[in-house]
Formats: structure tokens, C-alpha cells, sequence
């Protein structure tokens, strides 16, 4: 009886020696950003660990003289050896996209070079079940006969990341997957903000075009205005997510439910989210829910997997009838798709989907897309969804780009400000003899199209910029040399002796509204030396040549990867984030790739 109670005794002391080491250690973890939610905190060389809530706050048993690891996807991770105190904060530091290979999670060594890389023939991509819309480039069109260029606004940046994943992973893209207009406008460029009332300002520049010398390069860029989050409408937000087993890679559905749990950290207790998935059918996975419940939609996400064919469209028409049930008024109403736009059972065609969502465009509720993956990716699908449900559409090559997407750009992605967005210039034949719109190509309007409010044209959403660039032949003899008979009419003495180069006319409606207002402002013909214009014009020509060079485009003249490269590096300008640089590493890639064809 006494040794059993020795034995008690010494069990107690031993078990409270344990305990009186360990130690209760609660902190913040964050990166430049703010608070980052689902970071991992793990006790070194130990299975023992937790994870940061949507505030990034984290509670964890450890013992004193102990590692803490912190870690977090697009980090450089920290680690932290416990002391005397019970709170430790920690703020990571992002890692540089430059240093990042944009194809799931695996990092690129620093320094490594792609020269000598092997490429993989056109065959493969033809053989591949990757699909894209085919068009032609813009050509130069004579201002005499064509005096109005008109085109709707596009925001999207999808064939920009996408472009990428496929430089990345060491093959030059198809032709059709390079869309100018996108690479452009994926990057933000350093114009006025708008003043008093108007949702934009207007911004242009004219100087020597860099791939010829004999031309003209106009540049245009437009800024939306910028609304605080807090301001922002409350929004109604229905996740619908294609689950089917096309979804399965790492770099689809895992990367998908990291990318929405990001986007969650936004949203605020008066939004609310539901879920809808879709495989061989679709469901309801979680009902609208206040993102009060955080935690409640991140459980729901947590335990989607992929499996099954792809009912695409029961699916849409399921997310529809949830959208409209938590309508809000004045809200922001908006399915959020994300797949990899494999619609392959049910109502599958382009005009059935285009269709539908027309419909419920009018009514009010928009649709944005998200794509993921490779293999069997359906981009011209997902193109057409965006443009006609007044949505963006981003394609998500890793946490990275979602955090750009979801995260910095919340405002521009979700919330629009402008919608049917139309741009038509006027040329004076005058100074202009042809002029060519670098890309929009699928964004061509007809000149009767600028002035009808029932034309479906772009959308603009908080704070964005949008950046158009043309090519201009100019009329080096000063005079019109048109042969047709009536031509004459359209030309007052006055335009003729005019110094404008331009009339340029913005028509656009707000986003509650049916009836559009009209900006107009002329643009001198005082075209400035290369070298003393801006970074955006520098950097947005460097793209522009870097497009056209993937195309092989008979317009390129004399453009090279080495003055593409030039100019990029030229007009990089302060890249905080690292997005130019990147660029620039890709134009080297390209070159490598190209010579090793």
C-alpha cells in the first residue's frame, strides 16, 4: 500500500515537472499586408503545430528553449527560439515573384538560368486538350476610310499569368493565348487620380514608336477611381466551384480552396457567402452564411474533393437561383466561378451559357471567373462568361496571383464602378495617316455601337487602370490624298487646320444605371522625345513588342527580345512588389526558349 502510494507521489511530481515547463505562447502572424490567416506554426523537429485564425492570431504549448516554425505559402518562413516571454509576433516577409516558378508550389533556384532549356515541339500543344479562341491582329487601317476606332475596355489579365505558366514550365504559349490587351493591363501603371465627380482620369502620351522608327506610338490610359474597403457594398458572393475530377491536380483544387480562404480575409461581417460545387451534379455545400462565420466557410471548403464529370451548367443555373434567393439591393451580387473550364456534360455550348448569363446580367447579379490548371484548360469558355456577366476574369497560377487577385485587388476585382466602358478615338487625317490598335482585338465595336446603351461593352471596378496603345503612320505631307469623291465633306477647314492629333470620346454608365454619360477630350499632335517619356509608356511599348514577338507578328518590324528587353528594364519604375521584374526575367526566358526551338 505504501509503495503504491510512493509511486503515486512520484507520478505527480514527474507529470507537474512537465507541465511546469511548458508554457502557453499566443502571437500574431502577418506579412506585409496585415494579419495572414491559415499560417502554420509548428514546434521544430515535432508533428505538434496549429494554424493562425482569420485575425492571424495563434495559441500553441511549448516549452521554453524550444523552435517555433512559422511558414506561409509565398513567404520566406521564420523560426524563433521561445524565451522568457509568453507572446511572440512574427511578420513574414514575401517572397520576390521572380523567385518563384508559377506551377504549383515549387520554387526556381535563385540564379538558375534557362538557357539550353529544352522545348516542347507545337505538336504536343496542338495535341493537348487546351483550347483558346482564334483571331487575328489588328491591322493598320487607313484614317481616311477609317477615321473611328472604337472598342470596349478590358480589364482581364488572365492570358498575361497564363502566358507565364507556360513560359515557366519551358515552352513558348500558342499564338492564341497571347492577348496583348491582358498582358498590358495586368500591371498597374502610375496615372493621375480622377477628380471631383468623374470616375476616371484620362492619360495619354505620344512619342516614337521603339520596333519603328518612322512611326508613332500613342498611349492611352485611363484610371478608375478608388474606394475604401470599408465604403465598399455589402456583398452577396456565391462560390461556385467545379470539383469534378479534372480538378484534382495540385495546382487546381488545393491551390482553389488556398486562393478563396486568402479572399475571406476581405470580406466583412455584413458580406456573405455561399458555396455550390459541381462534379457529375451539382449541390449546395454550404448556404448563404454571414462572414461573421469565417470559420464556418472555411470548414465547408476544407472538405471538398475532387471527383466525377463536369455539369457545368447545372451548376450556373444552381449558383443563379442562390444569388437571386440573398439578393441584396445596392449590394454587390456576384457568382465567383472558379474551374478549369472543363464543361463537359449538360448544357455545355458557348451560346446556352452565354445566354444565360445575360439574363441574369440584367437583372443585377455579375459573375467573375477564376482559372486553374493545365492539360485541358478551356480558356475561350471562361472568356466568354466573364465578358458577358460584367465580371473579371484572372487565371490563378499560384498563391501568389491569387493573393494579387483576391487580396490587393479586391476593390478591382469585386466591385465595379463603371460598366459598358467604350472608347472611340478620332483621328485627323491630317497628322495621321494609318493607325493600328495593339490587341482588343475580341473588343472591336462597330461606330454605331459607342452611342447605343444596349451594346454590352467592359466593366471598370475600383481602382483600376486600364492602357491602350496604337501604332500611328503619320500623314508626313500634311494633307489628305484621299481619291474618294465625298471624302472631303467629313473634314471642316477648321479640323484640318486644327493641332489636334485626336478627339477622343469615353462613354460609360453607372453600374445601377441604363443611360450613359459621355467624356470627351482632345489630344495635341506634340508628339515628345522616347527619352523623356514616362515608365508607362516605356514599360506598356515593352510588353506590346514582347506580345507581338510571341505571336510572330507581322507587324513586329524590327522588334527583338533584346529591345523589349531594354525597355522593360527602362520602364521599370519603382516595382515594390516585384511584378516588373518578373517580367523582365520572362522576356529572357522567351529568348532562350526561341533560339532553342
Amino acid at each position: 500500500m505504501k509503495m503504491n502510494k510512493r509511486i503515486l507521489i512520484a507520478i505527480f511530481f514527474i507529470t507537474n515537472l512537465i507541465f511546469a515547463q511548458q508554457k502557453t505562447v499566443t502571437g500574431t502572424v502577418s506579412d506585409e499586408t496585415g494579419p495572414l490567416l491559415g499560417a502554420t506554426v509548428l514546434i521544430k523537429g515535432t508533428n505538434t503545430g496549429t494554424e493562425t485564425d482569420f485575425d492571424g492570431n495563434y495559441t500553441i504549448q511549448v516549452e521554453k528553449g524550444q523552435t517555433l516554425v512559422f511558414s506561409f505559402t509565398g513567404t520566406d518562413g521564420k523560426e524563433v527560439v521561445v524565451g522568457d516571454s509568453n507572446t511572440i509576433n512574427v511578420q513574414l516577409k514575401s517572397v520576390n515573384l521572380i523567385d518563384e516558378v508559377n506551377l504549383g508550389y515549387v520554387k526556381k533556384k535563385k540564379g538558375a538560368t534557362s538557357a539550353g532549356i529544352s522545348t516542347v515541339s507545337s505538336k504536343i500543344i496542338e495535341l493537348s486538350e487546351e483550347s483558346y479562341s482564334t483571331f487575328k491582329s489588328n491591322k493598320f487601317l487607313k484614317v481616311t476610310s477609317n477615321p473611328l476606332s472604337t472598342f470596349s475596355v478590358d480589364v482581364d489579365a488572365a492570358s498575361y499569368s497564363n502566358v507565364r505558366r507556360f513560359l515557366n514550365d519551358n515552352m513558348l504559349p500558342p499564338s492564341d493565348a497571347v492577348r496583348v490587351e491582358e498582358m498590358i493591363n495586368y500591371f498597374n501603371y502610375d496615372y493621375k487620380k480622377p477628380s471631383g465627380k468623374q470616375p476616371f482620369s484620362i492619360n495619354t502620351e505620344l512619342s516614337t514608336c521603339p520596333w519603328n522608327e518612322k512611326n508613332l506610338l500613342l498611349h492611352v490610359g485611363l484610371q478608375g477611381k478608388s474606394i475604401e474597403l470599408e465604403n465598399l457594398p455589402p456583398s452577396n458572393i456565391v462560390f461556385l466551384l467545379d470539383v469534378s475530377g479534372s480538378m484534382s491536380d495540385h495546382n487546381k483544387l488545393p491551390l482553389l480552396k488556398s486562393s478563396l480562404k486568402l479572399l475571406l480575409k476581405n470580406l466583412r461581417s455584413n458580406d456573405k457567402v455561399a458555396i455550390v460545387v459541381y462534379a457529375g451534379s451539382s449541390g449546395v455545400v454550404l448556404p448563404s452564411t454571414s462572414c461573421h462565420e469565417k470559420a464556418k466557410i472555411i470548414n465547408a471548403l476544407g472538405k471538398l474533393k475532387a471527383g466525377g464529370s463536369t455539369a457545368g451548367g447545372e451548376g450556373l443555373r444552381l449558383a443563379y437561383k442562390i444569388a437571386e434567393e440573398n439578393f441584396i439591393k445596392n449590394g454587390n451580387n456576384r457568382i465567383l466561378l472558379a474551374t478549369d473550364g472543363d464543361f463537359n456534360v449538360g448544357e455545355s455550348s458557348n451560346e446556352a451559357m452565354e445566354k444565360l448569363i445575360e439574363q441574369k446580367r440584367e437583372k443585377g447579379i455579375g459573375i467573375s471567373v477564376l482559372g486553374f490548371g493545365m492539360g485541358n484548360y478551356k480558356d475561350d469558355k471562361m472568356e466568354i462568361i466573364a465578358d458577358k456577366g460584367n465580371g473579371n476574369y484572372a487565371y490563378i497560377d499560384n498563391i501568389l496571383e491569387a493573393k494579387k487577385v483576391l487580396v490587393k485587388e479586391f476593390g478591382g476585382t469585386f466591385h465595379t464602378i463603371a460598366k459598358d466602358v467604350k472608347f472611340q478615338l478620332e483621328f485627323n487625317p491630317l497628322f495621321v495617316s494609318k493607325y493600328r490598335l495593339i490587341g482588343y482585338e475580341n473588343r472591336i465595336l462597330n461606330e454605331e455601337d459607342f452611342e447605343d446603351d444596349k451594346k454590352d461593352a467592359g466593366e471598370i471596378g475600383s481602382g483600376h487602370t486600364v492602357t491602350a496603345i496604337y501604332e500611328i503612320i503619320p500623314n508626313s505631307k500634311r494633307k489628305i490624298t484621299s481619291k474618294l469623291k465625298y471624302q472631303k465633306i467629313n473634314y471642316t477647314e477648321e479640323a484640318l487646320k486644327s493641332e489636334e492629333l485626336i478627339t477622343l470620346k469615353l462613354r460609360y454608365k453607372n453600374p445601377k444605371k441604363q443611360k450613359s454619360k459621355l467624356i470627351q477630350t482632345t489630344v495635341k499632335f506634340n508628339p515628345i522625345p522616347f527619352a523623356k517619356t514616362s515608365s508607362n509608356f516605356k514599360f506598356s511599348a515593352a510588353i506590346a513588342e514582347f506580345g507581338m514577338l510571341l505571336k510572330d507578328s507581322k507587324f513586329k518590324k524590327n522588334a527583338t527580345w533584346k529591345s523589349a528587353l531594354k525597355l522593360a528594364k527602362q520602364g521599370k519604375g519603382d516595382d515594390k512588389e516585384g511584378y516588373r521584374s518578373e517580367f523582365i526575367k520572362l522576356i529572357e526566358i522567351a529568348e532562350s526558349l526561341s533560339e532553342n526551338k
